[in-house]
């Protein structure tokens, strides 16, 4: 009878072993530049052109927008109602689209001193250019609400104010948590280079955003942007808790800038211009 033979394979040679690879973090996260700009970027034609697409833009949203708030005023006797709260938001969510839309050529359409903020934090739009954005912006608004009080016979747009119950740190964090969502969109389908495809929707997307958290605003005001706050403010003189709509919207969206930038864009994308360039480093689209 035959006896079986044994055989002990070298399990160590036919084994594959698996390789562990540690990368270099530095090289593999994406840190945003931070462009300051200088006078020459001031005085260039394109930015100039740039902001004022920035103050037409933000006029055409600020009188719809306010526009329908003070439309829900003066039908429902000046008490907030459901019916209202959703024309004010449709109201929002459109205006917005088409001021998007119409100067995303020429500016991008920011059409709030937020976005513009989150996009200088991201190394988009050098500071410079943000200033002058930035000046566009509250011009715009307040020529919208100075219009709406004259087609209104002197009634005033109503600034942005707390509630009986509302809270100020309450309304900070709220302002935050609403603007991060606006300019985290914005990043996704705007200023993140690999998104191309995305661009074609982003003034909607954006739009539904700020719809969207119109219609979530709960006890507080929804504003996420400090010039469609700043021009009623401005025209009625009323100033109570308006910090609240510059901190928790800068904060919001310089926040969304950095999740942004360090987790999910790729800068090995962005092409570096030369140093004559007045644009400095920042994404062709701004």
């Amino acid at each position: 009878m035959p006896i079986p033979k044994i055989v002990i394979e070298n399990l160590k040679a036919n084994m594959a072993i698996p390789k562990i690879v540690i990368g270099n973090l530095k090289e593999n996260m994406p840190i945003p530049k931070i462009v300051i700009g200088n006078l020459k970027e001031a005085r260039h034609p394109d930015t100039l052109r740039a902001a004022a697409a920035e103050f037409f833009s933000m006029f055409m949203f600020v009188f719809v927008a306010q526009g329908s708030a003070v439309a829900t005023k003066l039908t429902s006797g000046g008490k907030p109602t459901q019916a209202g709260l959703i024309w004010e938001a449709i109201a929002h969510s459109f205006s917005l689209f088409v001021a998007i839309t119409v100067g995303a050529n020429i500016s991008a359409g920011h059409v709030n001193p937020a976005v513009t903020f989150g996009a200088f934090v991201g190394g988009h739009i050098s500071f410079c250019r943000s200033v002058l954005y930035w000046i566009a912006q509250l011009l715009g608004s307040v020529v919208a609400c100075l219009l709406l009080k004259i087609g209104h016979n002197g009634l005033e747009t109503s600034a942005f104010s707390l509630t009986a119950v509302a809270k100020p740190m309450n309304s900070v964090v709220f302002e935050m948590v609403m603007t991060f969502s606006l300019v985290y969109t914005v990043y996704a389908t705007t200023l993140n280079p690999k998104r191309d495809y995305m661009r074609m929707i982003a003034p909607i997307a954006i739009g539904f955003i700020v719809g969207a958290n119109v219609l979530a605003r709960g006890i507080n005001c929804a504003s996420m942007n400090p010039a469609l706050s700043f021009g009623p403010s401005a025209v009625s003189w009323t100033w109570n808790s308006h910090w609240i709509y510059w901190i928790g919207p800068f904060v919001g969206s310089a926040s969304a800038a950095l999740v942004y930038e360090t987790i999910f864009s790729d800068h090995n994308t962005y092409e570096q211009l030369s140093a004559d360039d007045f644009r400095g480093y920042y994404h062709p689209i701004v």
